[in-house]
């Protein structure tokens, strides 16, 4: 389960469900998305208060990314102060290997792109990678994420 520190982000000023995100965070989200979605807006104070969470909307609403961004936002922030552990973090579970696609879009994409803009952006950040399982029965996928070190890929 991933374990959020309350005081690793500042809170969300009324308003603005972007503030709290790191500024490299921030940035690749402005860059490609024009604002954040309705289950993304509601979603992202609960999730960085490290409430557990539901969200409940439409596919394509942004669901995905709504989790994941704080995660990768936690992610950056401990990688930024050294204490990023060469460990699994993240843990998602997909409920048809079809879905299990999205982790491309809403993971994989967004890290490299991250990574590249906050080199431009004058950060030296470490390789954050991502693995992907199958899991047993129902024919789901599994995907774990985590820090790594000198040298990790994945």
């Amino acid at each position: 389960m991933f374990e959020r520190d309350p005081a690793a982000t500042p809170p969300l000023p009324a308003g603005d469900p972007l503030a709290a995100f790191h500024p490299v965070v921030r940035a690749w989200f402005e860059s490609r998305f024009s604002h954040p979605t309705d289950a993304q807006a509601e979603g992202w104070p609960r999730i960085h208060a490290g409430e557990t969470t539901l969200i409940a909307a439409p596919t394509g609403s942004g669901k995905t990314l709504a989790a994941f961004l704080v995660g990768i936002d936690q992610l950056i922030r401990e990688a930024e102060a050294g204490e990023l552990e060469d460990a699994t973090r993240i843990v998602y579970v997909s409920p048809l290997k079809a879905l299990s696609n999205d982790i491309q879009r809403n993971l994989e994409e967004p890290l490299a792109e991250i990574r590249a803009l906050a080199k431009e952006m004058g950060y030296d950040l470490p390789v954050i990678r991502g693995g992907v399982g199958a899991g047993g029965g129902g024919g789901g996928a599994g995907r774990g994420v985590g820090g790594g070190g000198v040298g990790g890929g994945g």
